[in-house]
């Protein structure tokens, strides 16, 4: 059977359509961390406080406390001098002041163990854990030990990094 004229551009037509049709585009994954506080401002957090995500994962820092601004630091010598809490390949950030309902994104790629902190306040304990990745991936780098640079109060509110690899995410506060 030879094709007529007819099959040929219906053949064409449908090829063209199939390449110039938009491909369905894989984005990366986005999980939320809210800023949170009390209505009187005497406590304040990171919601989770812990998260296990894998790399590439898009992080949104939201501020949902109506009475303070707040930041997402990562713990860098780049950023006011401090020690290094993140991966040593990783970019660090700092989201600067987020008014309330503002927000902030971040890409983790880097395996390993990520602290950020709240800048206003970190000395009351809003600090968080991030894990990317899993201990058995290549250049994977675990939580930084303790330092001078970092209170105890802050080593007591980050959350353990294989309590976030079993749970997935730490919401609650147990300090």
């Amino acid at each position: 059977m030879n094709p007529s004229r007819r099959h040929i551009l219906a053949l064409g037509g449908s090829l063209c359509t199939v390449l110039l049709a938009p491909r369905r585009v894989l984005a990366a994954p986005v999980e939320l961390i809210e800023m949170r506080g009390t209505a009187r401002g005497e406590s304040v957090w990171f919601a989770p406080r812990g998260l296990a995500v894998a790399p590439g994962t898009v992080l949104r820092f939201v501020n949902r406390d109506k009475g303070n601004s707040h930041t997402a630091t990562a713990y860098h010598p780049e950023i006011f001098d401090r020690a290094r809490r993140i991966p040593a390949a990783a970019t660090p950030w700092d989201s600067d002041f987020l008014l309330p309902d503002e927000s902030f994104e971040v890409t983790l790629t880097e395996p390993g163990v990520y602290d950020f902190y709240c800048i206003p306040h970190e000395m009351s304990g809003m600090v968080g854990r991030i894990v990317v990745g899993t201990p058995d991936a290549p250049r994977w780098e675990s939580a930084a030990g303790p330092s001078d640079d970092v209170s105890q109060t802050v080593l007591d509110a980050l959350p353990p990094v294989e309590e976030i690899l079993s749970r997935g995410r730490i919401e609650e506060d147990t300090r």
